[in-house]
């Protein structure tokens, strides 16, 4: 028995313009100095509504934009999280300002503009920043479109192979662009697919050519969702991962698969039965790795 998650959250209306958010997190990999269950602060966040006509202003610990829409439509965070947050290439949270708002009267296309600390929930330690944009467009009620894209400064590294004295210096950033296309129909059924590209520089030493070359990491995943009772929904999801596309980087890939039946005992209590298998590309030399094969009871309830 665990708990994989627990939130408190306090809400807190100010005026017609402003609001606040303060959220605390509980969960077994936050552990006191004794090693008991402890709590990290999740949400810390100031609202400027309508800060000028159709956007609002955020200051504060607060939701990147990477993954929000995206984690909607999947609609089982109690089971996992989306692809981006599951394989770290996003942080659910940072800490900094936002802009977010309507690019036209009908709320079609809207945006989400982001810089922050790039230490999600951590402090500050250096002096350099991420930079977030979301382009959201909803063509009809239940399309939800996402195009996504940041960028991590993380200040220049030396050149390992570089004979120079001092050695040269290169940039050590990353870059992120996602892409996501979902479908909802409330009480029948969602669908998605979502999928990244992560790129950081010079982050991959390449022994064999004596070089630093790009780090690029890609993940695909799939999922739906379908009631087939009042209450009753049959889950799936498949994801594909790969932290090193390079050809000389080999055994890293791996498939991640999700199936479940969520039963809705009430509108804030939900039991689902699951199963989690992920299985992993063979390492050099032929050596095989056996599939990770996890059932699981899992309950998901709000005390509201």
């Amino acid at each position: 028995f665990q708990f994989r998650r627990v939130y408190f959250t306090y809400d807190n209306d100010i005026s017609e313009q402003f609001s606040s958010r303060f959220r605390l997190e509980a969960d077994q990999s936050a552990r006191s100095s004794d090693g008991k269950i402890s709590v990290l602060v999740k949400d810390a966040y100031l609202r400027w509504k309508n800060v000028f006509r159709g956007s609002d202003f955020y200051f504060g610990i607060q939701p990147t934009p990477a993954f929000g829409v995206s984690e909607n439509v999947w609609g089982y965070r109690s089971l996992e999280k989306t692809i981006m947050d599951l394989r770290g290439a996003v942080s659910s949270r940072d800490f900094g300002v936002a802009l977010t708002g309507k690019i036209d009267g009908a709320g079609m296309f809207n945006y989400t503009v982001m810089v922050g600390n790039g230490a999600g929930n951590r402090p500050e330690t250096d002096k350099y920043k991420r930079y977030y944009i979301l382009i959201y467009i909803k063509p009809m009620t239940n399309l939800h479109v996402t195009l996504f894209g940041d960028y991590t400064d993380r200040g220049n590294i030396s050149d390992l192979y570089n004979t120079l004295t001092p050695q040269e210096s290169v940039p050590n950033g990353s870059f992120t662009t996602a892409a996501f296309v979902g479908y909802t129909e409330k009480n029948l059924f969602n669908v998605g697919v979502e999928g990244f590209l992560q790129t950081r520089q010079n982050g991959f030493n390449d022994v064999a050519s004596l070089s630093l070359k790009s780090l690029n990491s890609i993940g695909i995943s799939a999922f739906g969702s379908v009631t087939i009772h009042q209450g009753v929904d049959l889950v799936g999801r498949f994801d594909f991962f790969d932290p090193n596309i390079n050809a000389k980087a080999r055994g890293d890939r791996r498939n991640f698969i999700i199936g479940a039946i969520a039963w809705r005992a009430d509108k804030n209590v939900s039991f689902i039965p699951n199963v989690q298998i992920e299985t992993y590309s063979s390492l050099p030399g032929g050596r095989s790795i056996e599939p990770s094969i996890t059932g699981r009871l899992t309950f998901y309830y709000l005390f509201l």
